[in-house]
């Protein structure tokens, strides 16, 4: 047992060593900005992208005029970078080619407040839209380009896939925890029904709160109590796996009763030990942080 915790820390450390330090996430919401276009003609080619009233955010930034980061053989980027906007708003370098998909999404750390900024290469002119901001923790927009004089955003917030994503970080955490409990022992399907029911329960819990802290509050409070949320749930967990799995694991364990009923002296088990139970609880809260840098990483856009 010894040998498996310390390969499964061992994996943790590897997994974090691998990914960029800045990038902050669990196996829950990240916040982004998704812009749906309406009103295109069929056959037009376009790129879109926010212009931000900040210079950088996250690894995205504004060019700085250095000839080394320039990026002068793409004719999109060329052309963002010449577009002056007249509130003095920055292109971060980042833009997606919206040609027959008609959106885009920015998903690690958009730019708030933004505008949209749309290019047409075949006529070289651009549409720009008003000044918006991120409404929600997931700020949904749909624009319409049939109008191109100054483009204007209506809020196109999908509930349907929330809901998905908020189903799956809660499975995804699930199957991981189970299979880290049966490593440490919890086999039973008493117990693994049991960690399944916490696991749900926290899981809503902590997205429903990061969601409207985010919404209410805005992004520099969503990370402070993000921090703070997993150290409370990692808390929550810990207390009520003290309290059921031991008796769970005791009532489970045969030879251990008989042992108590003929007052044997004997090693107690590890599953039924508290501290082994509270290990469990810390090493598989961190496991899912660490995989989920890893997962929100490869699959954005649930993540």
């Amino acid at each position: 047992m010894k040998r498996r915790i310390g390969i499964i820390l061992l994996c943790m450390i590897l997994l974090f060593t691998m990914l960029p330090t800045t990038a902050v996430a669990d196996i829950g919401p990240k916040p982004s900005v998704e812009i749906q276009f309406t009103g295109v003609e069929e056959g037009v080619t376009y790129y879109a992208t926010l212009l931000s009233y900040h210079k950088s955010t996250g690894r995205a930034s504004a060019w700085d005029g250095n000839p080394l980061d320039s990026k002068e053989g793409d004719p999109i980027w060329k052309a963002f970078v010449d577009y002056k906007d007249s509130d003095g708003y920055y292109f971060l370098q980042e833009y997606w080619d919206c040609t027959g998909k008609d959106q885009f999404r920015w998903g690690y750390y958009p730019p708030t407040p933004f505008k949209v900024l749309c290019y047409f290469p075949e006529t070289d002119t651009y549409a720009v839209s008003e000044i918006y901001e991120r409404y929600a923790f997931d700020t949904y927009y749909k624009v319409d380009l049939s109008e191109v004089s100054v483009l204007k955003a209506k809020k196109n917030y999908d509930y349907t896939w929330e809901t998905i994503s908020l189903v799956a970080r809660i499975v995804i955490t699930i199957l991981l925890e189970m299979g880290l409990a049966m490593m440490f022992g919890y086999r039973h399907k008493k117990q693994l029904r049991f960690l399944a029911a916490v696991n749900i329960v926290t899981q809503i819990l902590l997205n429903i709160l990061l969601n409207v802290l985010n919404f209410r509050i805005g992004h520099w409070a969503f990370v402070f109590y993000y921090v703070l949320l997993e150290l409370l749930v990692i808390l929550m967990e810990s207390i009520l796996y003290v309290l059921v799995l031991p008796k769970m694991s005791l009532s489970i364990t045969k030879d251990r009763i008989e042992a108590v009923e003929t007052g044997k002296k004997v090693s107690v088990p590890k599953t039924i030990q508290k501290r082994y139970t509270v290990i469990y609880a810390v090493v598989a809260n961190v496991a899912s942080f660490a995989i989920g840098l890893l997962v929100a990483r490869l699959v954005p856009g649930i993540f």
